[in-house]
């Protein structure tokens, strides 16, 4: 199944000059929904790791489903404010702003295997929090799967240099 022809491109959303790509027609589609989860099982079968670690908010559509398959326990990575124990936080910079991820301290044991599941990787600065999260936790990075790579923003290029594996179903250039 191309599942690139389920995701919708919006101009100038959520400001002039970004190109948008729409998940919900992808999640709106049993069959495409459902091939998604199937691909980014695949992936995680390969990974050796002890909890997934979705990223707000889109992240925990797709990490809810690949827990519930995987038999694994899920971690929430939220904006600022929206936990109510003791957590960690990063501040980030978004292609358009900068923001706050939060983690619960309690979330992650010592040097267990984290992968972290969003639905985009853009420029990456999302993904190096949730990373900084997890080893702030005392965890390990397994990998990072997305759904989608904006190919031409960087993302993909600083988890690799970074070390991080990461995989995504499918590239679309960012603008």
């Amino acid at each position: 199944m191309d599942l690139k022809k389920y995701i919708r491109s919006i101009q100038d959303y959520p400001k002039k000059g970004i190109l948008f790509r729409d998940i919900t027609t992808l999640i709106k589609d049993n069959a495409a929904f459902k091939e998604t989860i199937n691909e980014m099982s695949n992936i995680l079968k390969k990974l050796d790791f002890d909890k997934l670690a979705a990223i707000e908010s889109r992240g925990f559509l797709f990490a809810s489903a690949l827990s519930y398959n995987q038999s694994k326990p899920l971690v929430m990575m939220r904006k600022k404010n929206k936990l109510p124990a003791e957590r960690y936080s990063v501040e980030f910079e978004l292609e358009y702003g900068k923001s706050v991820l939060e983690i619960h301290k309690d979330s992650i044991n010592k040097n267990e295997k984290i992968v972290i599941i969003d639905d985009l990787l853009a420029t990456g600065g999302t993904a190096e929090a949730g990373a900084k999260l997890v080893e702030l936790s005392g965890g390990k990075v397994a990998a990072f799967v997305f759904v989608i790579n904006l190919y031409d923003l960087g993302g993909k290029k600083l988890l690799d240099n970074k070390g991080y594996k990461n995989f995504s179903l499918m590239d679309f250039p960012g603008h």
